[in-house]
């Protein structure tokens, strides 16, 4: 009498270890999704994670016309070294200048819900002349800055820094750093001002930037707002003040920089894409903070001489070193049609471009030994990218047409790579 029930024990034990044992699989197996999905996530903002370190991707390998091949390691720490505190560090080598640089630093988080960090860096190395970098930009990644390959116009810095990020809502991204740096162009350039040349200089610098992502949405995990969908338009708008005889600063000048970019439709139906940057400086302001609109031509005489990889929002027929402004809007106007469905896993993409330019500068004749000219008639140029033709490999064709337009058809022409990948 008792057989049908010890088989039935028996039975209902089994089914229950092999839930028990099917339920642990498929937690671990739900833990590792979860990690490769992090992991995977790490890399697309630009970090190889360890337990106690993640190694920054930016400084394994890059090139640019001056240093060649620049080669080096950096990181941070992460929550687990953390949650309070950060260090940060990395250094670099120029194969073309032999010289070093680097970059220490740390941080101390005030306060966790609304991400606010009181910062301290020290950083001995190169910054491009003209370019004008927003401090929201530092929180994100791009995995491949093709337009670096041509730059070769650059200035050393030595820079001692304090700052302060912090977080309005979820929506609003801000830091404000105060800055004394030592400049000191790598190029023959001289300042002239008040009859006195200066070839290097001392400035001490307050900026506060600001992101406002008012159309993306968020979700709060563990007191840490978290992006879950990119909404456009995005507005950034960066203030940046040089104080004369403050910590031995030559000069007193003011920027005004604003940036935006909005995107209609997605990538795999069709996408519009706009961006519109602006830039205004008053003052005495040298050739290293004055603006360039992203030119990415090298100066030589052939086509395919000038053969490499297209920029991601720059001018591909505007030579370097071309234009400089002290104030200046650029326009940019990207339609990215319907992938061609060829094959699973060949999808190459047409995108149609225009691109315009405008700007003007006061005094250009307080910058000597160096040659350019303004923006003021208005720079124009179009063309279309064929992505994802090959590895992420495509090309690019672009015309420069308009008041600029050059005596020599082939120099208004720009025929390149493009590369396109994403984690």
């Amino acid at each position: 009498m008792l057989k049908p029930y010890a088989l039935t024990f028996v039975l209902l034990f089994s089914w229950g270890m092999h839930s028990q044992l099917s339920d642990k699989s498929h937690k671990a197996h739900q833990q590792d999704s979860i990690k490769k999905s992090e992991f995977i996530k790490q890399l697309g903002n630009g970090y190889f994670p360890t337990k106690y370190f993640n190694f920054d991707l930016r400084y394994l390998i890059k090139f640019n016309q001056y240093e060649g091949l620049r080669s080096g390691i950096g990181g941070t720490t992460n929550d687990a070294f953390s949650k309070k505190y950060r260090l940060n560090f990395y250094t670099v080598y120029g194969f073309n200048d032999h010289r070093f640089k680097y970059g220490i630093g740390g941080g101390l988080r005030l306060a966790q819900k609304t991400g606010t960090w009181l910062n301290v860096n020290y950083t001995d190395d190169l910054q491009e002349t003209g370019s004008s970098k927003f401090l929201t930009d530092k929180r994100f990644f791009q995995f491949f800055e093709p337009r670096l390959l041509n730059i070769d116009l650059f200035h050393k810095h030595l820079t001692k820094s304090l700052s302060i990020e912090h977080q309005f809502t979820p929506k609003i991204l801000t830091e404000t750093q105060f800055a004394v740096s030592n400049i000191d162009p790598t190029y023959d350039y001289q300042y002239n001002f008040n009859n006195t040349l200066y070839n290097r200089f001392h400035l001490s610098t307050a900026t506060v930037a600001m992101q406002w992502s008012p159309f993306s949405k968020f979700d709060s995990t563990d007191h840490i707002a978290k992006e879950t969908k990119d909404g456009y338009p995005k507005f950034t708008i960066q203030y940046t003040k040089a104080f004369k005889n403050v910590f031995k600063s030559d000069f007193s000048f003011s920027k005004l920089d604003f940036r935006t970019i909005h995107r209609i439709g997605d990538l795999n139906t069709g996408l519009s894409e706009i961006i519109m940057v602006s830039g205004i400086t008053n003052g005495n302001t040298p050739l290293t903070h004055l603006y360039h609109a992203y030119p990415n031509n090298i100066t030589k005489e052939t086509i395919m001489q000038r053969f490499s990889v297209a920029g991601l929002n720059s001018f591909e027929t505007m030579f370097f070193n071309e234009f400089f402004s002290d104030k200046f809007t650029t326009f940019q106007f990207k339609q990215y049609l319907k992938p061609f469905h060829i094959s699973e896993r060949f999808k190459p993409q047409l995108v149609l471009i225009s691109r315009y330019a405008i700007g003007d500068i006061k005094h250009p004749e307080r910058h000597q030994n160096v040659t350019f000219n303004s923006l003021k008639k208005g720079y124009t140029e179009s063309g279309f990218e064929l992505n994802k033709l090959l590895f992420g490999f495509g090309l690019s064709f672009t015309y420069r047409y308009g008041a600029y337009h050059l005596a020599d058809v082939e120099d208004n022409v720009a025929f390149k790579f493009t590369f396109n990948v994403t984690l």
